[in-house]
């Protein structure tokens, strides 16, 4: 069995799980807020920002210095003790460091190109910055771990995936254990590219409604520390499929989503029923959010509570899964509730399939979490967490 050792994170609900935790059960963001900076011409939308100052990159290290691994370090920072024990306990070598992002450093490359066009590239720039690699090299090298160390890229299940990535390094004996997780920060290219989709909401995201109209991009980090040391909350089961169905459309049926679904389901031994919240991918898109009700309806009918959580974080991009699953992670160690749906602004669309969403926060239940991924070109990943056995 895979344990959760040790979880930090940052997002626009906090810096840290205290305030995270805090403003999850208010229902508030304090940085997800309207922002101008990011939209070519100054198109104003919202964005979840992570506020605050964030540590600074080592000298040493200076190649590597992007938002995107500050975030990193700020989570990182929450539980350093722990992986400290961890690499002195295993040796470097028996430690795996697998991250997910879509963006890694192309904010720096961003301000580098516009620099640039004065003639010079500005002092300390390195293209390894914006490299989708280096998330993973930069931990590794900081931390000097000798094992594994990788990064995946497959847009919003890119950290799901490392979470999954991690498990598989432990039971097939490689590692001992794995240091999982993500970062994906605020940038000029992704932000344009869903807008030019018709991606993204001009006003606060609103999942499910009738009203939705998009999502809001939100940045952050997660990281987990997993081993086979018993802990409190256990990676109980995961699932993965790629439908392939189109290059950024979900399936019209959300059929590799119940797959992924299912093969969690089917590897912890549970069955729907047991399941006591699902925190959807939930992106506020018309279709995404069509399918998802879907698949949810099919499998657990109207009875299992349900929410997604990006009105209050933004859609994190790659780090989305590893950042959902310190979520559920928080809700199964503290006495929180689970989160709401926001309808507050754009009553619930009374067309979708039936499902349980949460219209107030409520205690949790049964034991178990499970936390859906659903990516461009029906990349999905779904992760079940629960009590350990």
């Amino acid at each position: 069995m895979i344990y959760f050792s040790a979880v930090g994170m940052v997002n626009a609900l906090g810096n840290n799980l205290p305030q995270i935790a805090q403003n999850l059960a208010l229902g508030q963001a304090p940085g997800m807020r309207r922002q101008t900076r990011w939209l070519t011409g100054g198109k104003p939308s919202w964005f979840g920002a992570v506020e605050g100052e964030l540590p600074p990159i080592p000298a040493a290290l200076s190649r590597h210095n992007s938002r995107n691994n500050r975030l990193l370090l700020a989570a990182l920072a929450q539980i350093a003790p722990q992986v400290d024990d961890a690499i002195t306990r295993f040796g470097a070598e028996r430690v795996a460091v697998i991250m997910g992002t879509s963006t890694a450093g192309i904010h720096e490359g961003e301000l580098a190109l516009k620099h640039h066009q004065g003639g010079e590239w500005p002092v300390g720039y390195h293209y390894h910055q914006q490299e989708l690699g280096d998330p993973g090299q930069f931990l590794s090298a900081l931390l000097g771990t000798q094992g594994p160390a990788y990064t995946l890229s497959t847009a919003c299940s890119s950290s799901a995936r490392a979470i999954i990535s991690g498990k598989r390094l432990i039971e097939a004996g490689l590692v001992d254990a794995a240091i999982v997780g993500g970062a994906d920060s605020l940038c000029q290219m992704p932000i344009n590219g869903f807008d030019s989709l018709e991606s993204l909401a001009a006003t606060r995201c609103t999942p499910f409604s009738a009203g939705r109209s998009g999502i809001n991009i939100g940045e952050g980090a997660a990281l987990l520390l997993l081993t086979q040391q018993p802990a409190a909350v256990a990676l109980l089961g995961v699932g993965e499929s790629s439908d392939a169905w189109h290059m950024s459309a979900p399936h019209p049926q959300g059929l590799g989503a119940e797959r992924a679904i299912t093969m969690a389901l089917q590897q912890a031994g549970l069955q729907p029923q047991d399941i006591g919240y699902i925190n959807l991918h939930g992106t506020a898109t018309r279709l995404n959010d069509s399918v998802e009700a879907q698949v949810v309806n099919r499998l657990f009918g109207s009875s299992t509570p349900c929410s997604s959580t990006k009105h209050l974080t933004g859609h994190t991009l790659g780090a989305a899964g590893a950042i959902e699953a310190a979520l559920s992670w928080l809700v199964l160690t503290t006495p929180l509730a689970l989160p709401a749906q926001d309808f507050s602004l754009a009553a619930r669309d009374e067309t979708l399939a039936d499902i349980n969403l949460l219209a107030a926060p409520q205690p949790l239940g049964k034991r178990a979490i499970l936390s859906n991924s659903f990516a461009f070109g029906g990349n999905n990943a779904c992760l079940l967490l629960g009590d350990a056995p």
